[in-house]
């Protein structure tokens, strides 16, 4: 016979992963940023995520409260993150039976008190049209890290406020992008390529803009890894070749007075931010 206690202790092991519902009447980026920020606090648990954005009718609420209720009914209830801004569709979504997380409304009772105006109540205005002039600058810097991704264009590097370079897959491409899209950076990126490492000259076309470069650089075992699912076997993603182009490539961001980050264990947000305070950008 199986001791209770045991049976209690191999139980929590295997207690199945909480769903988590980030609710929205937006696009749920802000409620998936804020409620993942929490959660990482945690971990040593897993999580079933589902994002439901655009909830701007009663209608709507009623039938995400049917599907919390749902869940809750087939397991634990779930935990429930919202950034809903409408009083009266947050009440609803609230009598769901989830562990309700309300990350807006008391913060806007708060700043209705500290202002003495009422909020708008409108939903979007972080990511959507609410601010055109800043909307349309971060489409305008998406573009021209399209446009200059990888060193395709070298036109109007002018404009740039940063080019990063940095090897093969060390994150360019997702970091310029961040940037574009989140900052509204105009941001180009330009791989080192061998005669660049070799020489640890910039390449001709970056030296009038030294100021605006950052390197990126990794640890070898990380970036040989990474190259190994691109292009397994191959010299390309030996960690003898990772090695040598990581530190030539420090060797340049030294002799040229580059400001560099390792961003090997960095996410493309924590990337981003130490770019954005190390640049002024």
């Amino acid at each position: 016979m199986t001791d209770p206690q045991q049976r209690n202790t191999a139980g929590i092991g295997q207690r199945p992963a909480p769903a988590v519902f980030f609710l929205s009447d937006s696009t749920g980026i802000t409620a998936e940023t804020l409620g993942n920020t929490l959660l990482t606090q945690f971990p040593g648990h897993r999580f079933e995520r589902r994002i439901i954005p655009f909830i701007t009718t009663e209608e709507e609420a009623e039938r995400v409260v049917r599907t919390i209720d749902a869940v809750a009914a087939a397991g634990a209830r779930p935990i429930v993150f919202s950034t809903v801004v409408n009083p009266d569709t947050r009440a609803i979504l609230s009598q769901g039976n989830g562990h309700f997380m309300d990350l807006l409304g008391a913060h806007i009772a708060e700043l209705e008190d500290v202002l003495q105006s009422r909020a708008s109540a409108e939903p979007g205005k972080a990511h959507g049209l609410g601010d055109a002039i800043r909307y349309q600058s971060r489409m305008t810097a998406v573009e021209y890290a399209i446009e200059h991704d990888d060193g395709q264009s070298i036109r109007a590097l002018e404009r740039a406020e940063l080019i990063l370079i940095a090897p093969s897959r060390c994150g360019k491409t997702p970091t310029t992008m961040y940037l574009a899209l989140q900052h509204g950076v105009l941001a180009a990126n330009f791989p080192l390529v061998e005669e660049d490492l070799t020489s640890r000259s910039l390449p001709e076309p970056l030296r009038p803009f030294v100021r605006k470069c950052f390197g990126l650089t990794s640890l070898p075992v990380r970036l040989s890894q990474i190259r190994q699912e691109r292009r397994p076997h191959s010299t390309y993603a030996s960690l003898s070749q990772c090695s040598w182009e990581l530190r030539n490539a420090e060797d340049m961001y030294v002799i040229n007075g580059i400001p560099y980050v390792n961003s090997a264990s960095m996410s493309v947000e924590e990337i981003s931010a130490t770019i954005v305070q190390r640049m002024k950008l």
